[in-house]
């Protein structure tokens, strides 16, 4: 197992005690949000066993830890409906206390790095126009809008969609593992 430090928190890949904390996290945030209903992340089955579900291939997930609490977690899977290449950035959300200290872009990056290192070649975001803030950390992560939604994500509820390539440069040899 990989495990990132990052200014006191362990960035590590989901396992299936964390599977409550993930499912209280996603929620409370997406209700946060307002997005509750149909067409949303919220309902879909995986959220409350996301380790089983990172157990797919080409699938992977990661939580943030800080003192023995899950503050944030995010990952990749391939895009229902798209080319073999494309993969979702799925469910990536943090905490009001985890925000604007670098957690995002920190685990964007090693999202998008070890979806390169299983052959993915673009990555895919959904949205909400009512986060602001995760629309500015796309962008400075290199994502550009797209018109219309792509694959067959069912969140119909989402109403902004990002795309981005992905390259030998998103290849995240730089931060150290813990043993």
């Amino acid at each position: 197992m990989k495990v990132i430090s990052f200014q006191q928190h362990l960035i590590r890949d989901i396992e299936p005690q964390d599977n409550r904390a993930v499912a209280q996290l996603i929620r409370t945030v997406m209700s946060d949000f307002g997005a509750i209903g149909p067409g949303f992340s919220i309902n879909d089955p995986e959220v409350a066993q996301m380790a089983e579900f990172s157990d797919k291939a080409r699938t992977q997930y990661f939580v943030v830890v800080r003192e023995d609490r899950i503050v944030g977690s995010g990952g990749y899977a391939p895009l229902r409906g798209a080319a073999l290449d494309v993969c979702e950035l799925q469910k990536m959300y943090f905490y009001p206390e985890a925000r604007g200290i670098g957690l995002g872009r920190r685990l964007g990056q090693l999202i998008l790095s070890a979806a390169y290192g299983v052959g993915f070649r673009t990555c895919y975001i959904e949205t909400m126009k009512t986060m602001v803030a995760a629309q500015r950390l796309y962008e400075r992560m290199g994502f550009r809008p797209v018109v219309t939604p792509m694959g067959g994500t069912g969140h119909c509820g989402c109403d902004t969609y990002l795309i981005r390539a992905l390259t030998s440069a998103d290849q995240d040899t730089s931060v150290p593992t813990l043993p």
